[in-house]
């Protein structure tokens, strides 16, 4: 394992439990049984794109920091890079997967270059409330994609699966087209500085703790940039910087095989001592006692 990264989700985890019907390659892989997706209790990171269909009951989880309760009639996007982390599954659940990676996807995104904004949508939005009619249809899509990936004798297989994919892609773009232009119209100024805000402290949170940092890059002043992450948010901007720090750390803790010390180095920590002040001061405990729980 490379103990400088989190341990992946990807699509190795979930082709293996599969017939040669049901996956192509390390590339695609269908599935019904939320089971086979190996959804963790602690935090990981995705290194795939994840669609799901609830049908019956729900699955509570948690995308780059944010609370989600994934439940009937709703669709499930999970982009790739995202860290996920899942807290309950009820008995009853019922569902419909499709998991692909980054160079399935990468075959067709070029002429998806006309439907960013749903990409954009998708990073902050990972459950879809869907309609009935909305539903069947998605879940048409996955029958029919299931029936043509079984065609194994088809030399083109993963060529129609893709195709059939930038399909399912535009419907579901379709569904999420009126929440995107009410949101696109409404934007604020103050919501603006949010988004710039939160993709920055996305890029650089490993490197940069500082406010003032993330100020002088979007040429505001310290000040100003927290009263708008708190008027937005609800959460200070520090308060953000944090939570991102912390998420990765929890990750790297549970799932690498990183000591306590590198991980206080791949974070940017002065040393180890000053990393499990921080972490216990918003974990409530060391990252020993973490690691072990």
């Amino acid at each position: 394992m490379d103990i400088s990264r989190i341990p992946r989700i990807n699509i190795s985890n979930t082709s293996e439990l599969h017939e040669e019907g049901d996956a192509i390659d390390n590339d695609f892989a269908i599935f019904k049984e939320i089971g086979d997706l190996p959804l963790m209790d602690y935090p990981n990171r995705v290194e795939v794109a994840v669609l799901g269909i609830c049908l019956t009951g729900f699955c509570r989880l948690a995308v780059n920091l944010k609370d989600y309760t994934f439940s009937t009639n709703q669709a499930l996007i999970i982009m790739s890079d995202q860290i996920v982390q899942c807290f309950e599954i009820s008995p009853d659940f019922s569902g419909a997967f499709i998991v692909v990676s980054e160079p399935f996807l990468d075959a067709i995104l070029p002429r998806l270059n006309t439907i960013l904004p749903f990409f954009l949508y998708l990073k902050d939005h990972s459950c879809i409330d869907l309609t009935t009619e909305q539903l069947n249809d998605l879940m048409e899509h996955h029958t029919f994609l299931w029936k043509k990936v079984k065609m194994t004798n088809n030399i083109f297989r993963k060529e129609v699966a893709q195709g059939l994919m930038f399909s399912f892609f535009y419907d579901l773009y379709n569904i999420c087209a009126p929440y995107i232009e009410q949101k696109s119209s409404t934007k604020t100024r103050q919501q603006e500085i949010f988004e710039h805000f939160i993709n920055e402290v996305g890029a650089f949170y490993k490197q940069e703790r500082s406010v003032t940092y993330y100020a002088k890059k979007m040429y505001l002043t310290p000040k100003h940039l927290s009263w708008v992450v708190k008027e937005t948010s609800g959460k200070t901007a520090g308060e953000w910087i944090d939570d991102f720090v912390i998420l990765e750390a929890k990750a790297l803790l549970k799932s690498s095989d990183m000591n306590i010390q590198q991980i206080a180095e791949d974070l940017h920590f002065a040393n180890q001592s000053f990393f499990g002040k921080y972490f216990k001061h918003y974990v409530g405990m060391s990252p020993k006692e973490y690691r072990k729980r």
